[in-house]
């Protein structure tokens, strides 16, 4: 392995699966990928499972605290500090509508959608769904996504490894797969910004 790509392993290790965590709760695919990469270069450094496993309470426990501050705060949020979240009266009551409908689907577009997860969970609690249903869906929606980016690490992972044993431009393939991660990643918010955007547009239509 690189000498320097084997410092950085070395200083995020010495972290540990609570940094991991932590930082899942904020950023969690892109997270989740590192973390399954750093697992397929082997050396005791993550447990593929474990990776797993934050990367899904990652996910869900930032969805119930959402949930909570919309099934408690409800009218006092919307008008007070609604702005902060891109919540407005409007949004509400087109949400409110979709939950009472079709809460798996709207729960899954709230979830894929960068731009709509903060208000729609929030108003997922405001529109009082279930906690049983809110909880059942937004793991059956992270468990394949958590997967997908735990397998899309994993993989580059071991690629890495396979080059290294022939190249020593173990540098330069680190830059690639961070490169790579970083446009996943502003290629799913800048879509799922678009999509919104046409959502709100088509219901004001």
């Amino acid at each position: 392995m690189n000498p320097v790509f084997a410092e950085t392993v070395a200083w995020t290790i010495s972290h540990g699966y609570v940094v991991m965590f932590l930082l899942m709760l904020i950023e969690g695919p892109v997270v989740t990928a590192a973390g399954a990469f750093v697992a397929a270069l082997g050396g005791n450094y993550f447990n593929i499972w474990i990776v797993l496993l934050l990367s899904i309470l990652g996910n869900l426990l930032p969805d119930i605290a959402y949930y909570a501050i919309g099934f408690w705060g409800r009218q006092e949020l919307i008008n007070k500090y609604g702005h902060y979240f891109h919540i407005t009266k409007e949004r509400v009551e087109r949400l409110e509508k979709l939950y009472l409908e079709h809460v798996g689907k709207t729960l899954t577009l709230v979830k894929l959608v960068p731009v709509l997860a903060t208000p729609g969970l929030i108003i997922a609690g405001v529109s009082k769904v279930p906690l049983k249903k809110y909880v059942w869906w937004s793991l059956a929606i992270t468990l394949p996504t958590s997967g997908f980016y735990l397998i899309l690490g994993y993989y580059f992972g071991a690629a890495y490894e396979k080059v290294i044993r022939y190249l020593n431009y173990g540098s330069y393939f680190t830059i690639a797969i961070i490169i790579i991660f970083v446009i996943i990643s502003y290629l799913h918010k800048k879509y799922g910004s678009k999509l919104a955007e046409r959502i709100d547009s088509g219901n004001q239509d």
